[in-house]
């Protein structure tokens, strides 16, 4: 590991355990202050709100300091040296799910506690209004922006061939070109005497050309003809005029010269999976005009904007809770529980399957009927936007996923 590895590996460490920390130590210390301030006004003239400020500080260090010694460390020695029993299968994010399960849960605790102790008391003191979504939130974001870039390197331009796998971006667009196979076979005049008699030959054994080892395309006869293929080139199905551009009358596929004796020939544009000839389409060239700087892209760059954009749902929804008619109402106990659920898509690698499903469950489903019951309630505290975008990711989920492997949907003769 380079001096340029080392000083990246110590600066994402120390990122990671300041977003695990901090938010604990203040939400805690905010939670003290509440509680020492109940207790000096219950009691005056006595020392209890004092004793009870230091005794949760103490209690907020005493608890971090254990959860990093004994859960935080031991996993990011594992984590760092691979054992298979944390990052075996690669699906999962382990040091997502411990600062979800040791920080953030014990924060929101601490935020829905401090809503309790003041409606009991009658007093509103504090709503916590910006802690929930600029503290705990964008710790929430450090942690997931490092666990994606973390093995990137920042140096340098991207390689838009080999991108990090755990960077959810789309696929590389590219032209399809031909594929050129080179088989072991008869000369072309054995080929086109044999061509109505051995269509049903063996497969041939052929190098192609880019792949590793003696990769062989399956089903390709050793004379050149694609089975099943009409002898005039026609596909069936279409018109009977209609025929595979480069494809004979005989139904043989074009090959280069060879010698008679084992000499390799070229069969080109065949697709491995189905034997027919591909036929390539040129892609426009790239821009390269004086405003060629506005499509720039890069793969690491665009992590950042994805985190913002992923968690923007569930920062609103943390929003709502800082309200004070419904900090001081007891909904502050239903918004922050069902933040939390929505906060364990971190868990998850960003390409996962799995990310879909629990968007709609965890998210978008429980986000629904709550801001609908928030909007009943206390008025417009949350954009009819989010009830909107609700709704459509929930229904457009059920609809592609369920619905339309019906019978009544699945059919080409609507829309």
């Amino acid at each position: 590991m380079g001096t340029g590895s080392k000083l990246k590996f110590a600066v994402c460490e120390v990122l990671q355990f300041a977003a695990f920390c901090v938010p604990l130590f203040i939400v805690m210390q905010r939670f003290a202050l509440i509680l020492a301030r109940v207790k000096s006004q219950e009691q005056p003239f006595g020392g209890d709100s004092s004793t009870a400020y230091w005794l949760i500080v103490a209690s907020s260090v005493a608890y971090v300091t254990t959860m990093a010694m004994l859960v935080w460390l031991p996993m990011k020695y594992m984590v760092f040296m691979k054992k298979k029993a944390l990052v075996g299968r690669k699906k999962w994010r382990p040091v997502a799910l411990a600062y979800v399960l040791l920080s953030t849960l014990p924060s929101f605790a601490f935020l829905i506690a401090s809503s309790e102790v003041q409606i009991r008391n009658d007093m509103r003191l504090d709503t916590f209004t910006e802690i929930p979504v600029s503290l705990v939130l964008l710790s929430l974001i450090c942690i997931d922006i490092v666990e994606r870039i973390r093995h990137c390197r920042l140096t340098g331009q991207a390689n838009e061939l080999a991108r990090d796998a755990d960077i959810p971006t789309l696929s590389h667009v590219q032209t399809v070109t031909p594929i050129v196979t080179t088989a072991i076979g008869p000369s072309p005049a054995a080929t086109s005497a044999s061509a109505g008699t051995q269509n049903g030959a063996a497969a041939a054994n052929g190098a192609i050309p880019h792949l590793p080892g003696t990769a062989t395309v399956a089903g390709l006869p050793g004379n050149g003809v694609v089975p099943g293929l009409p002898a005039g080139g026609a596909v069936a199905g279409l018109p009977g005029s209609t025929t595979v551009p480069g494809m004979p009358s005989n139904g043989a596929v074009p090959v280069l010269t060879g010698n008679g004796q084992g000499q390799p020939y070229a069969v080109v544009g065949i697709c491995p999976c189905t034997g027919l000839p591909i036929r390539s389409f040129p892609l426009a060239p790239p821009y390269t005009g004086p405003l060629r700087f506005l499509l720039a892209s890069d793969a690491r760059a665009d992590v950042f904007a994805d985190s913002f954009l992923f968690w923007l749902d569930t920062a609103e929804m943390v929003r709502v809770a800082s309200h004070t008619p419904v900090y001081f109402s007891g909904w502050a106990l239903p918004v922050y529980l069902f933040s939390f659920l929505s906060m364990l898509r971190l868990v998850p690698m960003p390409h996962s399957p799995l990310l879909s499903p629990l968007g709609v469950a965890l998210q978008d489903l429980p986000f629904l009927f709550l801001r609908l019951a928030l909007i009943g309630i206390f008025g417009f505290v949350t954009p009819v936007l989010f009830v909107v975008k609700n709704l459509l990711v929930c229904l457009a989920y059920i609809y592609f996923n369920f619905m339309t492997k019906l019978k009544i949907f699945n059919t080409q003769r609507m829309f």
